[in-house]
């Protein structure tokens, strides 16, 4: 297997990694805000967004990996 195969292996675990703390991340936010923590929410939602932008970026490596 080369660098660019094991490499695309890497990519998609990351970005499966990635989603599933992009999901998690949004549960804890809900929780703490149920608990009245909407500020530690806030700085948890900010993560959300910041994991977001990470998963579009290995999304992206992904698709021109191929290229």
């Amino acid at each position: 297997m080369d660098f660019v195969e094991k490499a695309k292996i890497r990519l998609e675990h990351w970005k499966t990694h990635n989603d599933h703390h992009y999901e998690e991340y949004q549960i804890f936010a809900d929780h703490l805000e149920d608990a009245g923590k909407t500020k530690s929410a806030g700085h948890i939602r900010e993560m959300i967004d910041l994991t977001a932008k990470i998963g579009d970026c290995l999304s992206s490596a992904l698709k021109e990996i191929d290229e």
